[in-house]
Protein backbone atom coordinates (compact mmCIF):
# COMPACT_ATOMS: atom_id res chain seq x y z
CA UNK A 1 0.00 0.00 0.00
CA UNK A 2 1.31 3.23 -0.77
CA UNK A 3 1.37 6.22 1.69
CA UNK A 4 -0.14 8.97 0.20
CA UNK A 5 -0.27 13.04 1.28
CA UNK A 6 -2.27 15.41 0.09
CA UNK A 7 0.37 18.48 -1.23
CA UNK A 8 -1.33 21.76 -1.40
CA UNK A 9 0.60 24.78 -2.94
CA UNK A 10 -0.38 28.25 -3.13
CA UNK A 11 1.00 31.42 -4.28
CA UNK A 12 1.05 34.42 -6.90
CA UNK A 13 0.37 33.15 -10.45
CA UNK A 14 3.66 33.54 -12.65
CA UNK A 15 5.05 30.89 -15.55
CA UNK A 16 6.78 28.21 -14.82
CA UNK A 17 5.20 26.80 -11.07
CA UNK A 18 4.33 23.70 -12.73
CA UNK A 19 7.56 22.48 -14.14
CA UNK A 20 9.37 23.60 -11.57
CA UNK A 21 7.66 21.54 -8.79
CA UNK A 22 7.01 18.68 -11.24
CA UNK A 23 10.87 18.46 -11.84
CA UNK A 24 11.75 19.08 -8.12
CA UNK A 25 9.40 15.95 -6.75
CA UNK A 26 10.60 13.61 -10.01
CA UNK A 27 13.98 14.35 -8.94
CA UNK A 28 13.20 13.47 -5.42
CA UNK A 29 11.74 10.00 -6.83
CA UNK A 30 8.26 11.27 -5.68
CA UNK A 31 5.17 9.17 -7.26
CA UNK A 32 2.29 11.53 -8.10
CA UNK A 33 -1.09 10.75 -8.29
CA UNK A 34 -4.15 12.67 -8.98
CA UNK A 35 -3.77 16.71 -9.36
CA UNK A 36 -5.49 19.97 -9.67
CA UNK A 37 -4.21 23.12 -10.49
CA UNK A 38 -5.77 25.82 -11.21
CA UNK A 39 -5.53 30.48 -11.08
CA UNK A 40 -7.93 31.91 -8.95
CA UNK A 41 -7.91 35.97 -9.06
CA UNK A 42 -3.98 36.24 -9.42
CA UNK A 43 -2.79 33.47 -7.03
CA UNK A 44 -1.81 29.95 -8.43
CA UNK A 45 -3.39 26.45 -5.93
CA UNK A 46 -1.96 23.05 -6.87
CA UNK A 47 -3.12 20.22 -5.20
CA UNK A 48 -1.81 16.66 -5.82
CA UNK A 49 -1.52 13.54 -4.09
CA UNK A 50 1.95 12.57 -3.51
CA UNK A 51 3.64 9.55 -2.16
CA UNK A 52 7.91 10.79 -1.34
CA UNK A 53 10.05 7.56 -0.45
CA UNK A 54 11.75 9.59 2.19
CA UNK A 55 8.20 10.46 3.56
CA UNK A 56 6.84 13.98 4.77
CA UNK A 57 10.45 14.93 6.06
CA UNK A 58 12.01 14.13 2.80
CA UNK A 59 9.01 15.65 0.70
CA UNK A 60 9.49 19.24 2.69
CA UNK A 61 13.32 18.85 2.28
CA UNK A 62 13.05 18.41 -1.77
CA UNK A 63 10.62 20.71 -2.10
CA UNK A 64 12.14 24.37 0.23
CA UNK A 65 14.24 25.40 -2.68
CA UNK A 66 11.67 25.32 -5.28
CA UNK A 67 8.84 27.00 -2.51
CA UNK A 68 11.54 29.68 -2.05
CA UNK A 69 12.53 30.26 -5.39
CA UNK A 70 8.78 30.52 -6.01
CA UNK A 71 7.43 32.16 -3.02
CA UNK A 72 4.68 29.59 -2.77
CA UNK A 73 3.84 28.07 0.37
CA UNK A 74 3.27 24.07 1.43
CA UNK A 75 0.62 22.32 3.61
CA UNK A 76 0.76 18.75 3.48
CA UNK A 77 -1.88 15.98 4.88
CA UNK A 78 -2.16 12.17 4.94
CA UNK A 79 -5.14 11.28 3.23
CA UNK A 80 -6.56 7.55 3.08
CA UNK A 81 -6.36 7.32 -0.88
CA UNK A 82 -5.52 5.76 -3.98
CA UNK A 83 -5.57 6.18 -7.80
CA UNK A 84 -8.48 5.12 -9.30
CA UNK A 85 -11.24 5.28 -6.49
CA UNK A 86 -13.41 8.25 -7.65
CA UNK A 87 -16.86 8.03 -10.23
CA UNK A 88 -16.79 9.42 -13.75
CA UNK A 89 -18.79 11.90 -13.71
CA UNK A 90 -22.30 11.65 -16.34
CA UNK A 91 -23.84 15.30 -16.01
CA UNK A 92 -22.84 18.68 -15.97
CA UNK A 93 -24.98 21.62 -14.73
CA UNK A 94 -23.88 24.79 -16.21
CA UNK A 95 -25.35 28.14 -14.27
CA UNK A 96 -25.04 31.36 -15.24
CA UNK A 97 -26.88 34.56 -13.80
CA UNK A 98 -26.15 38.05 -11.81
CA UNK A 99 -23.83 37.90 -8.91
CA UNK A 100 -25.41 37.48 -5.97
CA UNK A 101 -24.43 35.74 -2.83
CA UNK A 102 -25.78 32.31 -1.91
CA UNK A 103 -25.75 31.72 -6.05
CA UNK A 104 -23.87 28.38 -4.85
CA UNK A 105 -25.07 27.47 -1.99
CA UNK A 106 -28.31 27.55 -3.96
CA UNK A 107 -27.55 25.24 -6.98
CA UNK A 108 -25.59 22.98 -5.16
CA UNK A 109 -28.51 22.45 -1.86
CA UNK A 110 -30.89 21.90 -4.68
CA UNK A 111 -28.50 19.30 -6.66
CA UNK A 112 -27.99 17.62 -2.84
CA UNK A 113 -31.68 17.00 -2.78
CA UNK A 114 -31.82 14.96 -5.55
CA UNK A 115 -28.90 12.62 -4.47
CA UNK A 116 -25.91 14.22 -6.92
CA UNK A 117 -22.50 14.08 -5.92
CA UNK A 118 -20.03 16.92 -7.13
CA UNK A 119 -17.24 16.07 -8.52
CA UNK A 120 -15.69 19.17 -9.84
CA UNK A 121 -17.00 22.80 -9.86
CA UNK A 122 -15.38 25.58 -11.29
CA UNK A 123 -16.53 29.08 -11.00
CA UNK A 124 -15.84 32.63 -12.19
CA UNK A 125 -17.10 35.90 -12.05
CA UNK A 126 -17.74 37.99 -15.38
CA UNK A 127 -18.69 41.48 -16.61
CA UNK A 128 -18.05 44.62 -14.01
CA UNK A 129 -18.76 45.89 -11.08
CA UNK A 130 -21.70 47.49 -12.22
CA UNK A 131 -23.13 44.22 -13.27
CA UNK A 132 -21.12 41.35 -12.51
CA UNK A 133 -22.28 37.79 -13.98
CA UNK A 134 -21.82 34.42 -12.44
CA UNK A 135 -20.67 31.80 -14.06
CA UNK A 136 -20.11 28.14 -12.75
CA UNK A 137 -20.13 24.86 -14.28
CA UNK A 138 -20.34 21.75 -12.35
CA UNK A 139 -19.89 18.15 -13.16
CA UNK A 140 -20.82 14.88 -11.23
CA UNK A 141 -23.05 11.91 -10.66
CA UNK A 142 -26.72 11.06 -10.41
CA UNK A 143 -28.96 8.20 -10.72
CA UNK A 144 -31.98 10.50 -11.30
CA UNK A 145 -33.15 11.42 -14.67
CA UNK A 146 -31.56 14.80 -16.73
CA UNK A 147 -35.45 16.36 -16.20
CA UNK A 148 -35.45 15.55 -12.66
CA UNK A 149 -32.35 17.55 -12.44
CA UNK A 150 -33.70 20.48 -14.16
CA UNK A 151 -36.52 20.71 -12.15
CA UNK A 152 -34.67 21.03 -9.09
CA UNK A 153 -32.10 24.20 -10.12
CA UNK A 154 -35.45 25.76 -12.14
CA UNK A 155 -36.83 28.60 -9.91
CA UNK A 156 -33.29 29.70 -8.25
CA UNK A 157 -33.10 33.18 -10.18
CA UNK A 158 -30.31 31.54 -12.89
CA UNK A 159 -30.44 29.65 -16.01
CA UNK A 160 -29.18 26.46 -15.96
CA UNK A 161 -28.44 24.08 -18.20
CA UNK A 162 -28.42 20.70 -17.61
CA UNK A 163 -26.53 17.92 -20.04
CA UNK A 164 -25.15 14.09 -20.00
CA UNK A 165 -20.97 14.11 -19.70
CA UNK A 166 -20.34 11.50 -22.76
CA UNK A 167 -17.34 9.70 -21.51
CA UNK A 168 -15.54 7.51 -23.87
CA UNK A 169 -13.80 5.11 -22.10
CA UNK A 170 -11.71 2.29 -23.78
Amino acid sequence: MTDWMMMTLIGADRPGIVAHVTRALSDAGVSLGEASMLRLGGSFSIMMMVSAPEGEAGLRRAMTPVLDQLGLRMHLDPVDGGLHRHQIPNVRVRVNGADRTGIVADVTGALLDQGFNILELDSDVAGDSDSPLYIMTIEGYSDRSLDALTRAVEGLGVNASVSPVETLIG
